[in-house]
């Protein structure tokens, strides 16, 4: 049989993989935590990236899903030689794998285009991952790149992707949003604040002023807190408390969910608002509204298949 290599990374990416794996049971298919070669490797080993998914505490948590789930492990990919390879980012290639056949998945919402991106778009001496999300898809190093929308497409085209590497999949956990509808999170109509891990990834946020703002915006209505996973928890909390006494906290739960049965979602660059676009809810962000239903992943319930079937052409091609 021949195998194909998936390439995990934080929970979201991980769980698109399998998702994408479980359309291939034909193939003979493994799985790794993210991992990296070089400096970054050091790095990672020496625990020093631990706001990325390079971290140990992330990584684990990748891990421990692939043994919950019974997947054959290949951690660094280095046991086999593999007729594909099947990644969620193309910010870091380790050199063992740029030598395969890759299919590029987009993970979800990508950042915006800072100064950083146009240095490491055009300098081969500036890594991609200094610019983030940014940068996803220009290394060309891949046979395909799976994308959520024809707004993305277009995006990416833009930033100098090539386009006959595109297709337009939608990408899996976004492609269903209206399953969430039914659920029993015991509260309604409410304005939700999905929070970021700015501040872990060292970037400025005043997160006290922005809960005033928040409160404004929410009026008379009840605002709730959905913390980022990668969040210092504690110091957030207190935080809220602090501003906002009557808000609710919530630490654990579904996001997706929790968006459903709100009235308003506020949210920074995160992919959560893809789920609040597509269930046509009112969303506060860093994007036009005309530029968030563009770039909203297709709703057609079929993205893992859709990927794996580009995975076929690629492998078999």
């Amino acid at each position: 049989m021949k195998k194909i290599l998936f390439i995990c990374g934080s929970m979201n990416q991980t769980t698109q993989m399998h998702q994408i794996s479980e359309w291939l049971g034909d193939y003979d298919r493994y799985f790794s935590p993210f991992f990296s070669d070089g400096l970054l490797g050091v790095a990672s080993d020496m625990g020093l990236l631990e706001f990325t998914i390079l971290g140990k505490k992330r990584s684990g948590r990748a891990l421990q899903y692939l043994l919950d789930h019974d997947l054959q492990l290949d951690i660094g990919g280095m046991a086999r030689d593999y007729d594909l390879v099947v990644t969620c980012t193309d910010l870091i290639m380790p050199k063992e794998i740029r030598r395969r056949k890759i299919v590029l998945v987009q993970e979800g919402m990508t950042e915006p285009e800072t100064v950083l991106f146009h240095l490491a778009r055009n300098f081969r001496w500036v890594p991609r991952w200094v610019a983030g999300t940014a940068t996803t898809g220009l290394s060309d190093a891949y046979e395909k790149f799976c994308v959520a929308s024809e707004g993305y497409r277009d995006l990416f085209v833009r930033k100098g992707v090539n386009p006959g590497k595109i297709e337009v999949t939608s990408i899996p956990n976004f492609d269903n949003c209206e399953q969430y509808l039914s659920n029993d999170f015991e509260h309604r109509d409410y304005v939700l604040v999905c929070t970021s891990d700015n501040r872990e990834t060292f970037i400025y946020e005043n997160r006290r002023r922005n809960i005033g703002k928040y409160l404004y915006m929410a009026g008379d209505k009840q605002l709730i807190f959905k913390l980022h996973p990668n969040e210092n928890a504690a110091r957030a909390v207190r935080e809220i408390k602090a501003c906002a006494p009557e808000s609710l906290v919530f630490t654990e739960g579904k996001t997706e969910e929790m968006i459903a049965n709100s009235s308003m979602l506020i949210a920074q660059f995160s992919s959560t608002i893809f789920v609040g676009s597509a269930l046509n809810k009112t969303v506060h962000c860093g994007l036009h509204p005309d530029e968030l239903r563009a770039l909203t992943p297709l709703q057609n319930k079929s993205a893992a298949r859709r990927i794996a079937d580009v995975c076929r052409s690629v492998i078999d091609g």
